[in-house]
């Protein structure tokens, strides 16, 4: 059940993003079940390519010997038409990930890969915890490495030291999830609150990527936009930023909106959608964005919301959408092919049970909670 893609809409906006001013597009093999590359491949051509830096990842979770670096690297370049990747990054980087690269040699295949001219910076993007990152730092002379980061999540994974650690070694620091697969950009009332009480007139959106800006060893931010808006809208907060801009006032603002977030961190997804697809149609990053929501939110409007959209999705095959995954938590079978893909480490189908004892079966959050 691939996730549809509107190839054309896609385009137009890749080029007009970049005709705005961005310059930096990170891609992966697995993102979009394929598609994602080779969009962006029409999406480069016209001289677009040679005003842009392209990465892409080698899917090192694929790789079974050392030869399946070159199989997939290769396959990569083809597929986007470059004779060469700006940067390549080993993808989703833990702690089994470290052990093949040692194993396989990988580094080796790497380095080769650079000195053919395929490959003109080196990195990878990570996913585990800060002394599996500083391992794998300590591994190589790396140019790059990709982490997730914002706010909220600057005790997590690499954390803020891991950030520090990677730009002392010299290395360029490319943030993923700064908006935490958009939670950021729809804040439960408690953190709106704060942030329309502040006379400082900035947007979640705004907020959330001044914050990384702000910082010196934040080198790019990568930011998954949808619609024309909201390219417009982050080229203009790009071009309000500067490192060392916020003053106190603010940063303390940040830190009382983070821990809203914090004090209720029921289900860590970042609706990075690796999950996808259910074999059994469920839409996990949906269940537990619905699951997040209902246990911060006071509005009985929104919790109504809330609740009506949960029902809205399927709760039997019979309704399932061919094309997607829309089931709700009732339809997980507990199969746990989505565990090795999840690079939060969640228990998927565990965390499940306890949306559908909440949303199918109307039991209080917290009470499931102490249950399980």
């Amino acid at each position: 059940m691939p996730l549809k893609v509107d190839v054309n809409k896609s385009i137009d906006l890749i080029r007009n993003s970049i005709d705005k001013g961005i310059n930096y597009m990170d891609t992966a093999g697995v993102y979009h079940f394929g598609a994602s590359e080779n969009i962006l491949d029409k999406a480069l051509k016209d001289g677009y390519r040679e005003k842009i830096h392209l990465v892409t990842k080698s899917p090192i979770f694929l790789v079974r010997n050392s030869e399946d670096f070159d199989k997939y690297s290769n396959k990569q370049l083809k597929k986007m038409k470059t004779d060469h990747f700006d940067t390549y990054l080993f993808h989703a980087m833990n702690s089994s990930a470290l052990e093949k690269l040692k194993r396989f040699n990988l580094l080796d295949k790497m380095v080769k890969a650079r000195k053919e001219g395929k490959v003109q910076f080196i990195g990878f993007s990570f996913h585990d915890t800060l002394p599996v990152f500083k391992d794998i730092v300590d591994t190589f002379s790396w140019d790059v490495v990709q982490i997730q980061y914002n706010y909220v999540d600057s005790v997590i994974q690499a954390t803020t030291e891991g950030l520090k650690y990677a730009a002392s070694k010299g290395m360029a620091v490319v943030i993923m999830e700064p908006l935490k697969g958009g939670r950021l950009a729809n804040p439960p009332r408690e953190a709106l609150d704060i942030i329309k009480k502040t006379k400082i007139k900035r947007t979640p959106v705004d907020w959330a990527l001044q914050f990384l800006w702000n910082l010196p060893e934040v080198s790019v931010v990568l930011s998954g936009m949808g619609n024309l808006k909201m390219s417009n809208e982050n080229c203009d907060s790009a071009d309000r930023s500067e490192i060392g801009s916020l003053n106190k006032k603010e940063i303390e603002i940040i830190k009382k909106i983070a821990n809203v977030y914090r004090k209720n961190p029921l289900i860590p997804c970042t609706s990075c959608k690796y999950c996808l697809p259910c074999p059994s149609g469920v839409n996990i990053p949906l269940n537990f964005a619905i699951m997040n929501n209902i246990f911060v939110e006071k509005s009985k409007l929104r919790l109504w919301q809330y609740n009506r959209d949960y029902k809205k999705m399927a709760n039997s095959t019979s309704k399932l959408d061919k094309n997607k995954s829309n089931g709700n938590a009732i339809l997980c079978v507990n199969c746990g092919i989505c565990l090795e893909k999840c690079p939060q480490s969640i228990n998927i189908p565990f965390e499940l049970k306890k949306v559908r004892a909440a949303l199918s079966e109307g039991k209080k959050i917290r009470d499931v909670y102490e249950d399980f």
